[in-house]
């Protein structure tokens, strides 16, 4: 009896620094980084290569996330979509938080500095200072363009999965950075129609918040269409050839569309949709990417 309530205990604890470091957020990064490494060594990468990178930015993405939560106790404890976070049940004490973070964040570096190379291991640190330092700390309680700026830590992935294949960047891995860095206040801003209350009532400036669900939709379509274009700038710039412009022109019609529906008919139900979409839509839009690279160099 005594070992079963043990055990129990145990996969609780297991289970709360594992939600510290949000894997549903984390998978939506790592979806970017493989098809990556693929354009970016014009084939398939070693699969050494391959599982290293993932494991490095695991950690990486996770020593992030649960330093964002431990700055955002204050204000995760008021919002009901966040009031079973570890840290605002208890079940993971701040120190404790920290302590686990900055371990993630030394191990994701060291992991990635033997594994691939050091502009890897440095980009994808970087990110972390961005997204805790930049966004966290700063943006996301003082401007509407929170979410706007702060999506630059999103987009880093891209380029820690083309440096660890190629040891530098070049044009195609910045426009990739630019497609998720356009994508994000889309996907994101959609979510906070529905949790604009919540934004609300802890005075974090989110745009649907702020601003009414009519201008929110402008705005959509407005970075949607520029996403639109980038993912089209992205095939002569990466050598992509028909299997991912026929996709990217219709996964991004089809996004465009969306965002001037949600526009002509504001609604929460629509903006939900939209939201669901956009996952979709950058999954498989850089599953295409490897793809279309595998059909051509197999």
């Amino acid at each position: 009896m005594a070992a079963t309530i043990a055990l129990t205990r145990a996969r609780g604890k297991l289970g709360a620094y594992v939600a510290l470091t949000k894997p549903r957020i984390i998978e939506l990064l790592l979806i970017t980084t493989l098809p990556t490494m693929v354009v970016a060594r014009q084939g398939l990468p070693s699969l050494w290569l391959m599982v290293a990178v993932l494991i490095g930015g695991t950690f990486a993405a996770g020593g992030a996330n649960a330093l964002n939560m431990v700055y955002d106790r204050d204000i995760d404890s008021v919002m009901k979509r966040t009031a079973k976070r570890p840290l605002v049940t208890g079940a993971v004490t701040p120190v404790a938080a920290i302590v686990f973070a900055i371990g993630l964040e030394v191990a994701a570096f060291l992991e990635l500095w033997a594994t691939a190379n050091l502009l890897t291991a440095i980009l994808a640190i970087s990110a972390t200072a961005f997204y805790v330092g930049i966004y966290t700390a700063w943006l996301k309680r003082s401007t509407k363009q929170n979410i706007v700026i702060g999506g630059a830590a999103g987009a880093v992935p891209v380029l820690v999965g083309w440096a660890s294949v190629t040891d530098h960047l070049s044009l195609a891995p910045v426009i990739m950075f630019a497609i998720i860095f356009m994508w994000t206040p889309p996907h994101f801003w959609a979510l906070a129609v529905r949790y604009k209350d919540d934004y609300a009532s802890v005075d974090v400036p989110m745009l649907p918040a702020v601003a009414s669900l009519e201008r929110v939709a402008r705005e959509i379509l407005v970075y949607t269409v520029i996403l639109w274009v980038l993912s089209l700038l992205l095939a002569p710039a990466a050598h992509l050839g028909l299997v991912y412009e026929v996709t990217a022109l219709l996964l991004g019609a089809y996004f465009v569309y969306r965002a001037w529906d949600l526009g002509r008919d504001a609604s929460p139900k629509k903006a939900m949709r939209l939201f669901s979409y956009s996952i979709s839509y950058l999954t498989l839009l850089f599953v295409a990417m490897g793809v279309d690279t595998l059909v051509r160099h197999p």
